[in-house]
């Protein structure tokens, strides 16, 4: 489903990510993790064409993204759920949800949509009126992901979902992209509990200074001696 080749992406003269590739087959959950710094989530803002790469091939379906604005690779069905959640605070709940179908115009589906949005988080539905920066860490993060469902995506991109949060709602959270990825939709998750994200996903890439260094499945790579050590406290 997705492909990414020779990713190179910089901040000025700073390198983030160096020659990266990857591959996500549709219906997957793919993670990748790593230390502060290494890339990972330069690598979503380039799929998400929020980082335009200077070097590298995107492709999506086999059509070639690189580059692409953020408006059209979310047309072509990529939803990006970023870092620190980024909702409308001064907004209310319903109006962030419905800033995430901005770009849909079938309004039957879209009341449809957020009917179902509301029953999978029925708290929002409560305070469906209130502004999204009175939620809690843990509601703005459901506020954040209801609102990328919103778009109809077939990919969803999630970078760090557990950051800041209480333990019992990391749990929560989890369950919820387990969840969606039941429901159908592909998942590409940064995270920085590594033991979590290698016990969800079906396949996982390891990233150091902006390069890949090791890849595999879950099962694989919590068996590694190298990723226990660095990243499992093993």
């Amino acid at each position: 489903m997705l492909k990414v080749e020779g990713l190179t992406c910089t901040y000025g003269k700073v390198t983030a990510v160096r020659g990266l590739s990857m591959e996500v087959r549709q219906g997957e959950l793919v993670t990748l993790i790593g230390a502060n710094g290494a890339g990972k989530t330069s690598t979503l803002k380039a799929i998400s064409g929020v980082l335009a790469p200077i070097e590298g091939r995107i492709e999506l379906d086999g059509e070639d993204i690189t580059g692409a604005p953020a408006r059209t690779v979310l047309e072509k069905g990529i939803a990006h759920c970023p870092e620190g959640r980024r909702i409308f605070p001064y907004m209310s709940v319903r109006e962030n949800l419905e800033m995430g179908c901005f770009l849909r115009s079938d309004g039957g589906s879209i009341s449809k949509d957020m009917d179902k949005i509301f029953a999978r988080f029925p708290i929002l539905h409560e305070r469906r009126s209130q502004a999204a920066g009175t939620l809690s860490g843990g509601e703005q993060q459901m506020l954040a992901i209801g609102r990328a469902l919103m778009s109809r995506p077939r990919l969803i991109l999630f970078d760090e979902p557990s950051l800041g949060l209480a333990p019992n709602l990391v749990e929560r959270t989890f369950e919820i992209i387990e969840q969606i990825r039941a429901d159908g939709v592909t998942v590409v998750m940064v995270e920085q509990n590594a033991l979590a994200a290698l016990e969800l996903c079906d396949h996982s890439y390891v990233l150091e200074s902006g390069e890949v260094t090791l890849s595999g499945s879950g099962k694989q790579l919590l068996d590694n001696k190298k990723v226990q050590k660095a990243y499992l406290g093993g």
